[in-house]
């Protein structure tokens, strides 16, 4: 049975978030992120990660679910200390930039305020 190693909630969406998500890269940055960046994030309610992000690990975005497939050097520390990272959905095995973790799926078409995110490992 997997174990839910991090959960948080959505609680505002930047104003470019969604073109950037169409570029296929979601940003995370957690509550008060500095204004000039937050225009390009989902804004999430942060937690504590439980765990470092490991390939083989799921990720929950709403109601889709990806599987981690590479994880930057620094997207561990990013994401416990700003809740901080950047998705992309393009199944890489090799991390392109220290704080991004690529994920195997399709690019989500619509996130909402108040959709989760949990990161599940087995």
């Amino acid at each position: 049975m997997a174990n839910v190693i991090y959960h948080s909630k959505i609680n505002q969406i930047g104003e470019f978030a969604q073109e950037a998500l169409a570029d296929g890269m979601l940003i995370l940055f957690k509550n008060g992120a500095p204004a000039d960046l937050a225009e390009y994030c989902f804004v999430h309610s942060h937690d504590d990660l439980q765990q470092d992000l490991q390939v083989g690990q799921e990720i929950k975005l709403g109601k889709h679910v990806y599987e981690i497939t590479a994880v930057g050097d620094v997207g561990s520390i990013n994401f416990r200390e700003l809740g901080h990272i950047t998705l992309r959905f393009d199944g890489n095995h090799q991390a392109e930039l220290p704080g991004t973790v690529h994920v195997k799926g399709d690019v989500p078409d619509q996130l909402s305020v108040g959709d989760e995110i949990i990161i599940l490992n087995d």
